[in-house]
């Protein structure tokens, strides 16, 4: 079940208890008149079936609610209550398969920034993979891909790309264009540095590192590789599973093949300095393809529900039109 406290202005009030009490998979309906202060108006409070919450949450938009109230969600881990378990079979699907769109915006939202944390990550992934390409250590390049905070702008920017949204996918990019050169480049300075003080571990060569060589060679496998990581990447944010999330992360070389950019750099090798640099581009390539195509079909299913949502009952007592919304027409309205 998904948690929605609205804020609603007080004459929109009635509006929203007419549809979310003739909706089937709303529970737990609570109404606290004139509660709401800054900004002013009404509380409403209700449980929906994770199914169902975009929907819902797209017919309490019509009334123009975030303009002059608020739509807060949350999700509940733990629910005992019949009415609940009734209105969850009410909505059509699996809880585990249903995307709540907002959620995903506001989840991807947030891991877009270009902040000095993401920068340390970046710089420190980078560093941890550049010893781990010199011990040729699969341990070390495992940790550095968790560590690795770049599959968040690459989420965003297929979000955005699928909503044709290209703010987003300008914000979603600068991480990506900022951060991996200035991992890079922490990377070639660190790896001088070992080179300077004669650090760099005996027998060692920027060409031969037989347990992490598939960083720096690309083949047909590397992209399926890559494109079955991203399509479970962006299933695993649109349904929150971070377990999933973390698992897909270890099998995408993007942060290794970038130190490895580094390390071949400063060692003068220009063919593992090519091939690093192709390694990362088949990845990021991969990664962003399958999750275009992941989010785009995961869209249209929502679409298609939506279409169908149009038609519901509960539209007609909140006054609401039946068979179209009423963003939809002021749109064209405005085309005019």
């Amino acid at each position: 079940m998904v948690h929605l406290r609205i804020v609603v202005p007080s004459h929109d009030a009635q509006h929203v208890l007419d549809l979310l009490q003739a909706t089937p998979s709303a529970s737990n309906l609570i109404y606290l008149e004139r509660a709401a202060h800054k900004p002013e108006g009404d509380v409403i409070l209700v449980d929906v079936a994770r199914e169902d919450a975009s929907v819902i949450v797209g017919d309490l938009k019509e009334f123009g609610i975030e303009r002059d109230g608020s739509i807060a969600m949350e999700d509940v881990d733990s629910l005992i209550s019949d009415a609940a378990v009734r209105a969850e079979k009410a909505a059509v699907g699996m809880p585990s398969d249903a995307v709540v769109w907002e959620e995903v915006e506001a989840r991807t939202s947030e891991n877009i920034e270009l902040s000095a944390s993401f920068l340390m990550f970046m710089m420190l992934a980078c560093l941890i993979a550049s010893v781990g390409i010199m011990l040729d250590s699969p341990i070390l390049i495992i940790g550095a891909m968790v560590v690795g905070p770049e599959f968040g702008p690459i989420a965003g920017f297929c979000v955005a790309a699928v909503q044709r949204r290209p703010d987003l996918a300008k914000r979603s990019l600068l991480p990506l264009v900022v951060g991996f050169p200035i991992g890079i480049a922490a990377a070639y300075l660190f790896t001088l540095g070992v080179k300077a003080v004669g650090l760099t571990p005996e027998g060692f060569s920027a060409s031969v590192h037989p347990n992490t060589d598939f960083i720096s060679h690309p083949d047909a496998f590397s992209f399926l590789v890559a494109l079955f990581a991203g399509a479970a990447g962006v299933l695993s944010l649109t349904n929150a599973k971070s377990g999933a999330l973390v698992g897909v992360l270890i099998s995408v070389t993007t942060i290794p093949a970038a130190a490895n950019i580094a390390v071949a750099a400063a060692y003068l090798d220009r063919d593992e300095w090519l091939g690093a640099q192709a390694q990362l581009a088949v990845n990021l390539l991969a990664i962003c393809v399958a999750g275009i195509i992941t989010l785009f079909i995961q869209r249209k299913l929502y679409q298609r529900r939506r279409r169908a949502h149009l038609h519901d009952r509960a539209r007609e007592a909140a006054g609401l039109p039946v068979g179209h919304s009423r963003r939809e027409r002021s749109a064209d309205a405005r085309t005019l």
